[in-house]
């Protein structure tokens, strides 16, 4: 019955909006590092801590201090709730109950509850043992006044620090990196200080040199390992004296050797920081655009958006790439693209409006197009395809857009020889000259433009060119060159029998006052002197 009855209460816990709500909350709040909120929790933790540390040093010079014991319990009760929480969070009791019942249904067996005990009794011993829940654990120990030795763990308040500062993980992290290196280190230094206390011991006991006990070995071998030398022991024996300089020159080496580690372990962390940095300014952005690739695509792409003045971020592997965005004062981040995390961290799935793959290869932008559509399935995607076979790849992949520049770059080529407006045109626009521009003009109702066919426009001598024309209607689908926009049509190059109707959208090059001629003159009804223009 009680079997059942717990049963029951799981399958509730897994539909209850409330606790699902009380869960998500509790876990922005404490474990989220993209949440705002875990960002004022933690400075709000950061402040109790060291103002529970100034208390506990405050209390023991006035020990009558009543308001330090008030805030002392208040602090106590926090740390005790957020242990609890953090527990809470870390388990779902519920998950654990409902994956047994539902094995042992499917396998035919009957449901008992011991199994069940021993995996939550793991799974909370896993949470008690971990680094993080023993110091909170100690941080919470000075709190209990009887026992005056336990304020010593108040130490651990202070380590309690590491959960709640980034730069204080980073350098855990660091130390992390190198558990090996630093654990070999230690059982060498172990080794080292063992047999150098016990051979002072052996020469300088009962020799006046204040090496009474085997503390004081010890003490003596720690003074002079760490290149100290008080100066309140001094081996007076031959033997002595050749242990001291063994243990000098030894310790020259492990301090060297721990040197070497910890530069060699905030070296490697370098690029997390800048990465960090890079993250930390993305979070402020509400609207942005990712560019993964920073080649001769990537670098265009980005100085048009710069001086639009719009928001972005560079995604590239090649530290010289990285390196050569930063110059210029992009946002960059030196790491892989296809990495979800990577990704993630970059705003994907908050705040950006779109993602460039434009890497230099089909098969990266095709991993990479993959991965941004599996995060973020509203996301506009533009990819890059050099080569014609892996367009397709690209559209199932995920890809909203798919542009080939060297196939655009040939086309403009073949189509435009001999007509040089064009290719000023063009030039101006890609060396970004202020009179030469790209617009459109549409044909309105009742413009002079409607039922007229290209040729009729003697573009030529207003010393303009005619990229396309953008439309919906069907009538034009019979005409050649023709690509799909937004549930319209792109007809790049028109020939010149092609006849203009209501809607569509002219894509002119040219100077930028020919085209406001222009456009002023179809406004005003002026084109057509002679039914022409």
């Amino acid at each position: 019955m009680f079997a059942k009855l717990v049963v029951y209460c799981a399958y509730y816990l897994k539909a209850a909006h409330w606790y699902k709500c009380s869960k998500a909350f509790f876990f922005d709040l404490l474990e989220n590092r993209q949440s705002r909120r875990k960002k004022y929790f933690d400075a709000t933790m950061i402040l109790l801590l060291v103002s529970s540390v100034i208390f506990l040093i405050y209390d023991i010079e006035h020990t009558d201090s009543k308001m330090g014991g008030y805030f002392e319990l208040a602090i106590l009760m926090v740390f005790i709730v957020e242990y609890l929480l953090r527990g809470w969070i870390y388990s779902d009791t519920y998950k654990i109950v409902i994956e047994e019942y539902e094995k042992a249904l499917y396998l035919n067996l009957p449901f008992k509850l011991s199994g069940i005990y021993k995996k939550l009794v793991a799974k909370d011993l896993e949470y008690v043992t971990s680094v993080f829940a023993v110091i909170d654990v100690l941080a919470i120990l000075p709190s209990y006044r009887p026992l005056d030795i336990l304020r010593i763990f108040i130490i651990f308040r202070l380590f309690k620090l590491f959960r709640y500062s980034d730069s204080a993980k980073l350098f855990a992290d660091a130390l992390a990196s190198k558990r090996f290196e630093l654990t070999t280190l230690l059982i060498f230094t172990c080794f080292l200080v063992f047999i150098a206390s016990v051979s002072i011991y052996m020469f300088e006991y009962q020799n006046n040199a204040g090496v009474n006990t085997l503390f004081d070995a010890f003490y003596w071998t720690v003074v002079t390992l760490a290149t100290v030398g008080f100066g309140d022991i001094t081996p007076q024996t031959t033997g002595g004296r050749w242990v001291t300089i063994f243990l000098i020159l030894a310790s020259l080496g492990v301090l060297s050797f721990f040197t070497s580690i910890l530069i060699a372990a905030f070296s490697e962390k370098m690029l997390s920081v800048r990465e960090s940095r890079t993250y930390a300014e993305l979070a402020h952005y509400d609207n942005f655009i990712i560019i993964c690739g920073f080649g001769r695509v990537g670098q265009e792409i980005a100085r048009h958006l710069h001086e639009e003045q719009k928001k972005f971020v560079i995604i590239d592997k090649s530290p010289f790439k990285v390196q050569a965005a930063k110059s210029r004062g992009y946002l960059a981040i030196e790491n892989d693209a296809s990495n979800n995390e990577v990704l993630l961290n970059a705003g994907i799935c908050r705040g950006a409006t779109a993602i460039l793959c434009i890497t230099g290869d089909d098969v990266v932008n095709v991993y990479i197009t993959l991965t941004s559509r599996h995060l973020n399935k509203e996301l506009r995607i533009i990819s890059r395809a050099n080569r014609h076979d892996n367009v397709n790849k690209l559209y199932q992949a995920g890809a909203n857009q798919v542009i080939r520049p060297f196939e655009i770059a040939g086309m403009l080529a073949a189509e435009f020889v001999g007509q040089p407006v064009a290719f000023e045109a063009i030039s101006g626009i890609l060396q970004s000259q202020s009179d030469i521009v790209m617009e459109s003009v549409l044909v309105s109702e009742k413009s002079p433009l409607e039922d007229q066919n290209i040729g009729q426009l003697d573009l030529e001598q207003r010393k303009l060119t005619l990229l396309g024309v953008i439309s919906a209607n069907p009538i034009h689908l019979k005409h050649k060159n023709k690509y799909p926009v937004n549930q319209q049509h792109f007809y790049f190059n028109p020939a010149r029998q092609f006849i203009l109707r209501r809607g569509d959208i002219l894509v002119l090059l040219g100077r930028k006052y020919g085209i406001d001629h222009f456009r002023d003159q179809v406004e005003q009804r002026r084109l057509f002197a002679r039914k022409s223009i």
